[in-house]
């Protein structure tokens, strides 16, 4: 790769990250000031193209093309298809993020998820551009095995299927945050009613002597307290916030499933066609490499969770536990056992 090769690559790379990072922003504010209108025309409000061409999703076109250039430039320098090194990969992995993003927020009109995803898209191109050693970015020849037509089918298919499974894994973990502070607020003023009932009763004890005579009095007492309290939990039921949150709880745990649901047949493809591939360059369709054993593992967790969705019928709290274990491990294949395990799939940074 030349100079000018190298130096538009890096400008990429650059404007790549703070298009990220200005999406990831634009988000957050969108999900933070969801009653903030901005002074545009409404027709322009209500117009469906309008809607789409927010700021957040504007920025995550950017962040995608500006990607997809960055892959297309080196395959044009490389003359291979960029996914030969560990750089590459997280390139490719990034842009993945980004694209189920674009095609999940068309297909649903939920730009919140943006709030999520972003910040993850901008964390493994940060992580490629500024942190990985430059020797694991430069372009190299492709070792014997790699020259194969199954590499573009296997290694792109088996990136798409880590995309969409940390994707899903991440709504998971939101849905878990969300349900635990829900759980704690409601608790609290549960708490609350409790106490202001049991102070209610204890005046309504203590002042009762003196209105033995005044049973009109007392009963009257006694039923604003009763229709106090009821009013205040009826109050807390119809607490907008609890439910926009639940609300948002039934759409994280939806799309979760949804999008593991596209995740887990594409790490299955990919599993089989690494396999048919290991068997014609190395004799054996498998070997129990780290990244196999790895891969299989992630196969497990997530065969798991849709067949505790499908067949026990398990939604909600249950089922993201197990998606979100799966996003532990997830990772744990890729990025840990490239970096630190030994085999035929490592890059050996650590090792």
């Amino acid at each position: 790769m030349d100079l000018s090769t190298i130096s538009i690559e890096n400008f990429i790379n650059n404007a790549c990250f703070l298009c990220l990072f200005i999406t990831m922003l634009c988000y957050w504010v969108q999900i933070s000031s969801t009653n903030l209108t901005l002074s545009i025309p409404l027709p322009l409000q209500k117009n469906f193209f309008w809607k789409q061409l927010n700021p957040g999703f504007l920025g995550m076109i950017c962040s995608n093309l500006l990607l997809f250039f960055s892959l297309i430039l080196r395959w044009k320098s490389s003359h291979h298809f960029p996914l030969s090194n560990f750089y590459e990969s997280l390139i490719f992995l990034c842009w993945s993020l980004t694209f189920i993003h674009l095609i999940f927020e068309v297909i649903t009109k939920n730009d919140w998820v943006g709030s999520i995803i972003a910040p993850t898209a901008l964390f493994v191109n940060a992580f490629a551009s500024f942190y990985l050693p430059v020797q694991l970015q430069k372009i190299g020849p492709l070792i014997p095995a790699l020259k194969s037509n199954w590499l573009m089918m296997h290694v792109t298919v088996m990136l798409l299927s880590y995309a969409a499974l940390i994707s899903g894994s991440l709504l998971a973990i939101a849905f878990l945050f969300i349900h635990s502070f829900l759980n704690f607020q409601t608790s609290s003023e549960q708490n609350r009613l409790r106490n202001n009932v049991s102070i209610a009763e204890s005046l309504n004890d203590a002042y009762l002597p003196l209105l033995e005579d005044a049973t009109d009095i007392t009963s009257f007492s006694s039923e604003t307290t009763s229709i106090n309290t009821i009013d205040e939990v009826k109050q807390l039921q119809s607490n907008s916030f609890v439910k926009q949150s639940d609300q948002i709880l039934d759409n994280l745990d939806n799309f979760s499933y949804r999008i593991i649901g596209l995740g887990f047949p594409l790490l299955t493809v990919g599993i089989l066609s690494g396999a048919v591939w290991a068997n014609e360059a190395w004799g054996s369709y498998w070997s129990w490499d780290p990244k196999e054993t790895w891969a299989l593992i992630t196969w497990l967790i997530f065969a798991i969770y849709l067949h505790t969705r499908l067949i026990r019928q398990w939604s909600g709290f249950k089922s993201s536990v197990i998606a979100s274990l799966g996003f532990i491990v997830v990772w744990i294949c890729y990025l840990g056992v490239n970096l630190l395990g030994k085999g035929l799939h490592s890059y050996g940074w650590f090792a």
